[in-house]
């Protein structure tokens, strides 16, 4: 299946050169991680603690009468290239033992009511503040790949995993609704699984190393702002465009 047009839009963005196999990917160094990053971090998780911890347990115990055990998925994913952590989230799904691969059309039958609910709103990932406190993720940066990617694509994770994974970030925000756009046309495990492949896994990391080369206290402020209160109306499209060029100044470093 071909992606559709509007995916073109990530090669023109302003950076050094197309991006398309992982030699030209990792032509995108990366500058040293800042200290800033885990000083936000922890003032963030600091902030944000009194009021996410009463509602893990409100949602906690509405899923365990609604729903039953287990409350919580744990999901491995890296951290760096040979290191992996478990990151945590609301089960949202009935459990699969035969479950694998990424989260497409072929899965919506078994995304719970009060699931549903939960993964909108992004609520499902609420938990991850303990992942936040023990440093397995930052605020922003590349969400955390699972391990089958990783060693499929060790070039490329070797490169974006320079950067600690995020709650959030920048291929989330710009890149987030196509990728769903695009998973929601295929039917099966088989299709989902090669179309991320293809499409997803290069895309992403193409925009994870231009926030990598780019990243600064006021970019990860926009980015978070910008997860926190999306442009709903804004047509994948133009996310992608507004993501790069207008939302955060983004300028072409050569």
């Amino acid at each position: 299946m071909t992606p559709p047009d509007a995916s073109s839009h990530i090669a023109s963005l302003p950076v050094a050169g197309r991006v398309r196999t992982p030699a030209q990917i990792l032509q995108l160094r990366a500058p040293p991680l800042p200290l800033w990053k885990r000083a936000f971090d922890l003032w963030t998780a600091a902030m944000i603690t009194p009021f996410v911890v009463p509602l893990i347990g409100v949602f906690a115990l509405v899923m365990l009468i609604t729903e039953g055990r287990p409350v919580f998925y744990g999901a491995e994913r890296m951290r760096t290239p040979r290191n992996s952590f478990t990151l945590w989230k609301f089960r949202s799904m009935r459990p699969d033992p035969d479950d694998w691969g990424v989260s497409g059309t072929d899965k919506q039958h078994r995304i719970t009511r009060f699931g549903g609910w939960l993964r909108r709103r992004r609520l499902d990932e609420l938990p991850q503040l303990w992942n936040l406190w023990r440093g397995d993720i930052s605020v922003v940066g590349p969400r955390p790949p699972d391990r089958r990617y990783v060693e499929k694509y060790p070039e490329i994770y070797a490169q974006v995993l320079q950067t600690r994974p995020g709650l959030t970030g920048l291929a989330t925000v710009a890149y987030g609704r196509h990728e769903e756009m695009l998973l929601a046309r295929v039917s099966t495990a088989e299709e989902t699984e090669a179309l991320y492949c293809r499409a997803c896994v290069p895309r992403k990391a193409h925009i994870d190393l231009i926030y990598q080369r780019n990243r600064s206290l006021w970019l990860d402020l926009g980015i978070v702002r910008r997860t926190l209160f999306p442009k709903r109306r804004a047509s994948p499209q133009r996310q992608l465009r507004r993501g790069f060029r207008r939302a955060f100044g983004i300028a072409q470093r050569r």
